[in-house]
């Protein structure tokens, strides 16, 4: 009974391939080809659309290109700027705390003259004790 089966379904492929091409061919019968002058006419529209999306697009991408170039020249130049001011005030700003700093460390530092002025005895008598 497998073989008559098996059998049955070859034959059953075999006629789903044979009705698949009859069917096949039977739509495109059915299908409206168009003249060769409709089909010149739609090719030409298509081109023709093609062209004009193509022509905005690359003014489009000229436009923005040339701002972006300016803009970005104009936003570099700012930026650079302002940082050279930065630099500027932070050297200024810096070179001053620093002579702050110096005159600071000046006035609490002790010098060797106040030392050697310091009574000798009492640290003598220290050490003797």
């Amino acid at each position: 009974m497998a073989k008559e089966a098996k059998k049955k379904e070859i034959k059953k492929n075999n006629k789903d391939k044979k009705s698949f091409g009859k069917g096949f061919k039977a739509e495109l019968k059915k299908v409206v080809w168009p003249t060769p002058a409709e089909l010149a006419k739609s090719t030409l529209a298509v081109i023709a659309i093609v062209i004009i999306i193509v022509a905005i697009v690359f003014c489009l991408d000229f436009v923005f290109e040339a701002m972006n170039t300016y803009g970005i020249d104009k936003l570099k130049n700012a930026v650079q700027t302002s940082e050279e001011n930065n630099t500027v005030e932070n050297t200024v700003e810096n070179t001053e705390t620093e002579t702050e700093n110096t005159t600071e460390e000046s006035a609490t530092e002790p010098t060797t003259e106040n030392v050697e002025d310091a009574p000798q005895e009492s640290v003598e008598e220290n050490v003797q004790e």
